[in-house]
């Protein structure tokens, strides 16, 4: 198998609370796994991509063109989210982030492969997310009903510079998810500001009368 080489675009999946799922369902986590990886290789295969490793429910995919690796995304997600599982609902999240690695040895290696797994860890199950660079080369060219919804700039854990985000929106799939699990402030030393007086000047003056 002839892997792609120079800039290629990353898809990282796994499932949210595997470890959870697998103590609560130790029979029907085996089935549910095999059947999870049949899924996403099925996708994947069909849209000219590469299951470059694995690890656990863990799965790194490797596209020649974004907008390949997008419609992946999006059918496994349907896929995915049509299935009956005996374990109860299997959250996947996945994440796509375009940039030129190297590869050896049918592995790659660089900053590119970093940002899309803290992209991946930003994110919730059932959540399709993009960088900024993904978006950019997928631009208009989306699948039918899909659309990208901008969720802004965030700084991801051990990365210098931050990501902006978008999501992977369609009529098939959920859009409703908390706050992306970011960084969202820059670190500091001052200590927490528990209260704020900002605003309560009226609270204030009678607290003065009183005394």
């Amino acid at each position: 198998m002839e892997l792609p080489t120079g800039t290629v675009t990353f898809l990282f999946t796994d499932i949210e609370g595997s470890a959870r799922l697998w103590e609560e369902h130790p029979e029907g986590m085996r089935g549910a796994l095999a059947r999870h990886e049949a899924l996403l290789h099925e996708a994947v295969e069909a849209r000219q991509g590469h299951v470059f490793h694995t690890a656990g429910d863990a799965f790194c995919i490797v596209f020649s063109r974004a907008t390949d690796a997008l419609a992946a995304a999006l059918d496994a997600q349907r896929a995915l989210q049509a299935e009956s599982w005996p374990v109860g609902p299997l959250r996947v999240r996945m994440a796509l982030h375009t940039g030129e690695a190297e590869e050896r040895g049918g592995d790659y290696f660089g900053p590119p492969l970093n940002r899309c797994s803290r992209v991946l860890t930003a994110g919730h199950g059932g959540q399709v997310l993009l960088s900024h660079t993904a978006a950019h080369l997928v631009g208009e060219a989306l699948p039918e009903g899909a659309e990208l919804r901008p969720l802004g700039e965030h700084r991801l854990r051990d990365l210098t510079q931050p990501e902006d985000i978008a999501q992977l929106v369609h009529p098939d799939l959920p859009e409703d998810f908390p706050p992306l699990r970011s960084l969202a402030a820059f670190a500091h030393n001052l200590p927490l500001q528990l209260t704020s007086f900002i605003g309560r000047e009226e609270g204030i003056a009678e607290v003065k009368r009183l005394l």
